[in-house]
């Protein structure tokens, strides 16, 4: 259980911040980037989460919930042999956005040109949030080229982004429909 009696500890005030394991690394570390977008991804869902409502709005909250874990992941280096069980993002919680993926996707006409990142404000929103999870992706990759992380943290991340991409193309369904690019349109 978290427990924050204190908001401020002024141990990151030289530009270092501590790991989950109690490392101490600088602010600008790729780990620190990576968590750091992910927690922006997250912030950017409570925004999308003010247009959303029902089914919209629980799935959301359920990502918010799941990139805490992400970042939690994240933030606590691979060991061998840890002092504590640390919190892994698991193959589950990809494969239910790849069941989600499916059922939205089922009840969208087939894409015949890339879409705009507009729309209605849901949409447009959760473009906007598609980007950032694909920023956070990149992140998280290059991390991976030179510290060992837990597989399932890019998996989940690819699939984000690509069930973000679909309800937006939901939110706009009822809204007029995708706004699709007209290659060439203004030559």
């Amino acid at each position: 259980m978290v427990k924050l009696t204190r908001i401020y500890t002024r141990t990151g005030d030289t530009g270092q911040t501590g790991l989950g394991d109690g490392s101490r690394v600088a602010k600008t570390d790729p780990r620190v980037t990576a968590y750091g977008t992910v927690d922006e991804l997250n912030a950017l869902l409570g925004i999308c989460r003010l247009h959303a409502g029902g089914d919209l709005e629980a799935a959301l909250t359920r990502i918010q919930n799941d990139l805490f874990d992400v970042g939690a992941d994240l933030c606590t280096p691979e060991q061998d042999d840890p002092p504590f069980e640390p919190l892994r993002v698991v193959a589950a919680q990809t494969e239910w956005l790849e069941a989600e993926i499916d059922r939205v996707n089922a009840n969208l006409d087939t894409l015949r040109s890339f879409v705009l990142p507009a729309g209605s404000p849901a949409a447009a929103h959760l473009h906007h949030a598609r980007t950032v999870a694909r920023r956070a992706e990149r992140d998280t990759a290059a991390l991976a080229v030179t510290t060992p992380i837990n597989e399932h943290v890019l998996g989940y991340l690819n699939r984000l982004s690509d069930y973000l991409f679909v309800l937006a193309r939901d939110a706009n369904r009822d809204a007029g429909g995708d706004v699709l690019w007209q290659p060439g349109e203004n030559r």
